[in-house]
């Protein structure tokens, strides 16, 4: 090789090196870029969802004089925990009747709803997927539609209007979509190995379930779990028709805190602020496994 071949070859060599670093800088601007469109889009987002939450934070600690809307977005004037007081006072007890009614509800309708899906996914017999239809029919009835029969029914049947009425109706609406989850998260994630090898092992129907599907179930129960528990503590028309405001849930509560002539609009956010800590505590608990769960029931259908 000449001096002059080795020395166009260093240049074309020196050329590509030094056109590297060019590719690269504008592939880490473009990232820089939408990176930076993401987090603003991310923060706008974020303000518009905790807007409504300031203004109804800093009002549940105003008195009844500084509650106008021309100072809705206002701090108080005077700091104050009487609207809290008058809110914890009034909801407290419909609070520990939601309690008696949202946790026997969620787990009564996780546990039914876990056995039908495993069932249906993998202990097949004929008619499975007629049945598994019929079920799902009840997602798709409106609650209006029914309300009047439902009440109906349950006075013919002399049953009395309280929490036990209500958890009943809970679980039976509970059951679809539990069913639902149930049985994709054991069509996705239970191999049928498994169940074939309970099976050889001479284990039935029930030891198969209790022992084997169980223990792997956590997921898809915390998924059904969070669902029923959220749907049953913020029901307000399955519990304005099926109890009474002397023996209803927390939403009947917040509604007569609400109510009347002249709102005290303060004590009613701070109520507000009180019915919504027993969800958001449940899913503080509980969300890690949330998604995983939802997910592993959303793979197949």
């Amino acid at each position: 090789m000449t001096v002059v071949e080795a020395s166009a070859a260093t240049g074309k060599a020196a050329a590509a090196i030094s056109r590297k670093p060019q590719r690269s800088t504008i592939s880490d601007g473009s990232t820089r870029k939408s990176r930076t469109v993401r987090y603003v889009l991310l923060l706008l987002f974020l303000l518009f969802v905790l807007t409504p939450v300031y203004v109804v934070l800093i009002t549940s600690f105003k008195t009844s004089s500084d509650t106008t809307a021309a100072a809705q977005w206002s701090l108080p004037q005077t700091w104050t925990l009487e609207p809290w007081r008058k809110a914890w006072d009034v909801l407290q007890p419909y609070m520990v009747r939601s309690l008696s009614l949202a946790v026997p509800a969620a787990i009564i309708a996780s546990m039914i709803g876990s056995a039908n899906g495993f069932v249906l996914a993998r202990w097949r017999f004929p008619g499975a997927n007629l049945v598994f239809a019929f079920i799902l029919f009840g997602m798709f009835i409106p609650y209006q539609a029914v309300m009047l029969p439902l009440r109906q029914t349950y006075q013919d049947l002399d049953v009395t209007r309280g929490i036990p009425t209500l958890l009943i109706t809970h679980v039976i609406y509970g059951l679809p979509i539990c069913t639902l989850i149930f049985r994709n998260y054991y069509a996705t994630v239970v191999p049928n190995e498994i169940i074939e090898s309970a099976r050889v092992d001479g284990a039935g129907l029930i030891q198969t379930y209790a022992r084997i599907i169980l223990p792997i179930s956590i997921s898809g129960f915390v998924v059904t779990l969070i669902w029923q528990f959220t749907s049953v503590w913020n029901d307000f028309l399955f519990a304005l028709f099926l109890t009474q405001q002397n023996n209803g849930p927390v939403t009947l509560g917040l509604a007569a805190l609400a109510g009347g002539q002249k709102v005290d609009y303060a004590a009613s956010m701070a109520g507000a602020l009180i019915t919504s800590f027993p969800t958001l505590l449940v899913y503080i608990l509980l969300g890690r496994w949330f998604i995983g769960g939802l997910m592993a029931g959303a793979l197949k259908g």
